[in-house]
């Protein structure tokens, strides 16, 4: 990037121009109208609990989680409970993924490299799904693009400088995201790719070992710990063919990208870093899938680092194959391209803020159910789980009895609390004038599957008759009198 500014100013405004791009784009819509889906309902419930009462959840269910549910409980404590706090970290933690890409592009191919492959890790469709959810999944990408931007200046570093402090921040790096999601400790075989692709010595390899088998071993425990609240991954459909499409193409771009930087292993390049961080986790996944059917690209999202590295190197090889002849249309080409992507992804980005893009919106029913209810009005969940609209919208129930509830999620520490055996759900039922039903859309309902809930819709079905009923963003809300 030929330029009169100062190399230090452009180091920075290298960093500051992804930055402010992803945080732009991560707040544009970030509310998404007032809307909040299921697995961020749990993040809010959660993180509204006092922070002893989260801990004693996590003995029953998403230990996984339990660190992230602490930080925002910690958050909401001290911002309130809303969309923008539940979201703004996950805006933030893509936002310094970006501006590790473009620290470590330049480095590795260049500014523009850098600063292309910054620019295009906010923009791509994944990235930019969970660019602003209330989940984990964004800090872990931060995480690991911290993790291999210490790795990267370790294997650049000359001969004699101290060391251990950056191997220390790398542990630490690779320990804090397997404790948000032990499932990104695949960075870890891609790293040792990135080792092997150029050739590290012994001395880089022992510390490797060292620093990143002590972050498996800090997270074992929770590792053994979650496998025993593996029925909470149990939906999960298992690995098919068509699920590979969009791993595939990705791959498919990722090697352009490396052919496009032409690697060779007598240097370090943005190939040998991005395309092991890019595929090792994707196939990874695929062979765990394998074992347990875990294929969901939330779980391996750290890997759109590598796939924006290189996709920065191919833009990098773009801008020095045009200096030469078109020195003036070279400096526009990242810029350019970027414009170009924002508005072809155009129908892209504004689906994936729109309340449609989720299977479901816990808010909005609880509006229906605020305008439905009548004091002294019963009220019942299909699925229990589905007891989360209660959970973040309390207001709008207030009047309502719970016809089935025997302890509340936080008295029983679990996410959707416990409910009665199905003979009193059908005494209580039968003492009701007047049932409000939460449950799933017609379209995405699935015929209930527990003994509870079969007495619930057998009860409503045989001995009520349905006044009103509202369908909004993936739920329903049926509002039932009891026939005389």
């Amino acid at each position: 990037m030929r330029c009169h500014i100062p190399a230090a100013r452009r180091g920075l405004l290298l960093c500051l121009v992804p930055f402010l791009w992803t945080l732009a784009l991560g707040s544009w819509g970030l509310s998404r109208q007032d809307s909040v889906w299921r697995d961020e309902a749990a993040t809010w419930q959660v993180a509204c609990r006092p922070a002893g009462e989260i801990w004693r959840m996590l003995g029953n269910v998403d230990a996984v989680h339990g660190l992230y549910y602490l930080l925002m409980h910690g958050l909401f404590e001290v911002f309130g409970a809303s969309t923008t706090t539940l979201r703004l970290p996950s805006v933030l933690a893509v936002a310094c993924a970006s501006v590790c890409v473009a620290v470590i592009g330049r480095r590795l191919a260049g500014a523009w490299a850098g600063l292309g492959g910054a620019l295009a890790l906010g923009l791509l469709p994944a990235v930019q799904f969970y660019l602003q959810e209330g989940r984990p999944y964004a800090l872990v990408a931060a995480g690991a693009g911290l993790s291999t931007l210490l790795l990267v200046s370790l294997l650049a570093d000359r001969p004699g400088r101290r060391t251990w402090p950056r191997w220390a921040a790398y542990g630490a790096a690779v320990l804090v995201c397997a404790l948000l999601n032990w499932l990104s400790l695949l960075v870890l075989p891609a790293h040792a790719v990135t080792l092997a692709w150029v050739r590290a010595g012994r001395g880089v390899w022992l510390r490797w070992t060292a620093y990143g088998g002590g972050a498996v071993a800090g997270a074992l425990p929770l590792i053994l710990f979650s496998r025993g609240q593996s029925d909470q991954v149990s939906w999960i459909p298992p690995l098919t063919w068509h699920m590979m499409i969009g791993p595939g193409i990705m791959l498919a771009v990722g090697a352009l990208g490396a052919w496009a930087d032409r690697p060779d292993r007598s240097r370090l390049s943005a190939a040998a870093v991005g395309l092991p961080l890019l595929a090792v986790p994707q196939l990874g996944l695929v062979g765990l899938s394998l074992v347990q059917p875990l294929f969901l690209d939330r779980y391996v999202l750290f890997s759109m680092v590598g796939l924006a590295l290189l996709i920065g190197a191919a833009l990098g090889a773009g801008v020095r194959a045009c200096a030469p002849r078109f020195p003036s249309l070279s400096a526009l080409l990242v810029p350019g391209v970027a414009t170009v992507s924002v508005l072809a992804l155009l129908p892209v980005e504004l689906g994936k803020r729109a309340p449609a893009s989720r299977v479901d919106d816990v808010l909005a029913v609880a509006g229906e159910v605020a305008r439905l209810k009548r004091d002294g009005d019963g009220v019942l969940f299909v699925p229990a789980a589905r007891r989360d609209t209660a959970l973040v919208s309390p207001g709008a129930f207030s009047g309502l009895t719970d016809l089935a509830l025997a302890a509340t999620p936080v008295a029983s520490a679990t996410l959707k609390g416990e409910e009665v055996p199905p003979v009193l759900i059908r005494e209580a039922l039968l003492g009701q004038r007047r049932v409000l039903l939460v449950t799933d859309a017609a379209k995405v309902a699935k015929a209930p599957s527990a003994e509870r809930d079969k007495v619930k819709t057998a009860v409503l079905r045989e001995r009520f008759t349905a006044v009103e009923d509202r369908q909004l963003r993936g739920r329903r809300v049926t509002v039932y009198e009891r026939r005389d």
